[in-house]
């Protein structure tokens, strides 16, 4: 149940956005007059977003035993009536008998569709590919007006190593498999949008399969990277009361003096947890929408939801429901990766200098080295001395 928690606050707010529970409630509507039937009032109501009882017609779904004796030959449900039967398949409520088979073959109507794809094709794809380009642009002002972040001094000359080849083979397969998800991702998503008048419906079809194809199977290396990096960094990424130090120092960012640090600085932890955290919130996801209807869990999600928070989050979830919001979620968490991948790409390459070197070769001007990472850089030398000793 902890894994279906992660990321429940969040899950919140794309949940108002993605269903009506919490729209306006409209007032009581009067339908004696038409003996129960739905009235031009409720239409109205509707098309003002506004939150309609549709009880009236989930629970009108007639019912055989009470039907008036008819003299003409009955169907199969006797004295029900064709709206009955049509109702009843429009609020999934209908005994179907198809000839798929599997855990989503039985439900014949699934009007939440309709708003997972609004949900999709607007606010995501807008105020997601707003954010990266609106954090891009940031970026660049930020670069112009602070510049690159230079070694005091200029370089010592001599290196000492930051990280082995296997860390930097777990980071690089973490990365490199981030970035190529994020492209094929974002072609997945946008394509239809930004491509096709481009490139044409015949070359945007390639590309969109094959971004199907790579984003689908470059997933497995995603997930075993995060679990690389996880298991050979957590042990440094733990907070402690040097990194509110740091924080409050504003890392050395805007001044000439640096904030004492061990192997990893606040900064980095933040990013280290978020890629954990939503890499792990994404990869769950992701596995829900590789396997169609088999992982189904935010139904479970809103039920521990409504009881800590007492909500009314639906807790009954047709398959496709479950999916909906498994795709929703999974771009939502991976806009918010990009960001924070952008950043640390940023600091890494042009934002600061000599910082690649650490993923680059492994080995790291000692001068930065104690400059940024000072006590661990203290820690290794202390290491070295008594290894001499001895």
């Amino acid at each position: 149940m902890n894994i279906k928690l992660l990321g429940a606050a969040f899950l919140v707010l794309v949940t108002l956005s993605f269903g009506h529970a919490w729209a306006q409630e409209s007032p009581g509507i009067d339908r004696s007059a038409t003996g129960g039937a739905q009235t031009l009032e409720d239409i109205m109501a509707r098309q003002q977003k506004l939150n309609v009882d549709g009880a009236f017609r989930s629970e009108n779904l007639g019912n055989p035993a009470n039907a008036a004796p008819i003299s003409d030959h009955l169907g199969t449900r006797g004295g029900v009536s064709r709206s009955d039967t049509y109702r009843a398949i429009r609020y999934n409520n209908f005994d179907a008998r198809t000839q798929a088979r599997g855990p989503a073959a039985d439900v014949m109507i699934q009007d939440g569709g309709m708003t997972w794809l609004k949900l999709r094709e607007g606010p995501v794809i807008n105020y997601g590919g707003g954010a990266l380009l609106c954090f891009l642009a940031l970026l660049v002002v930020f670069y112009f007006i602070r510049g690159k972040i230079m070694i005091d001094g200029g370089p010592a000359g001599t290196t000492i190593q930051r990280f082995k080849a296997v860390e930097r083979f777990g980071h690089w397969l973490l990365a490199g498999s981030f970035i190529a998800l994020a492209i094929t991702g974002l072609i997945t998503l946008m394509g239809r949008s930004f491509l096709i008048p481009v490139l044409g419906p015949e070359v945007f079809a390639t590309l969109a399969a094959g971004s199907k194809w790579v984003h689908n199977n470059i997933s497995w290396a995603f997930m075993i990277g995060l679990v690389m990096t996880f298991v050979m960094w957590v042990a440094h990424n733990i907070p402690d009361k040097l990194d509110w130090q740091w924080i409050k120092a504003g890392g050395g960012i805007f001044t000439k003096t640096h904030p004492s640090a061990k192997k990893f600085n606040a900064g980095q932890k933040i990013v280290f947890w978020t890629v954990m955290v939503l890499g792990f919130s994404v990869s769950l996801t992701g596995l829900s929408l590789l396997f169609p209807f088999q992982l189904p869990m935010f139904a479970d999600t809103f039920g521990v939801i409504n009881s800590v928070l007492g909500t009314e989050f639906a807790t009954v979830l047709t398959p496709h429901e479950e999916m909906q919001f498994a795709n929703i979620w999974h771009s939502v968490v991976a806009f918010a990766m990009m960001l924070a991948i952008i950043a640390h790409i940023y600091i890494g390459t042009v934002g600061m200098e000599g910082a690649f070197d650490a993923m680059g070769s492994g080995q790291v001007d000692v001068e930065w080295a104690r400059q940024h990472h000072d006590l661990w850089v203290a820690e290794v030398e202390a290491k070295q001395s008594k290894g001499e000793a001895s």
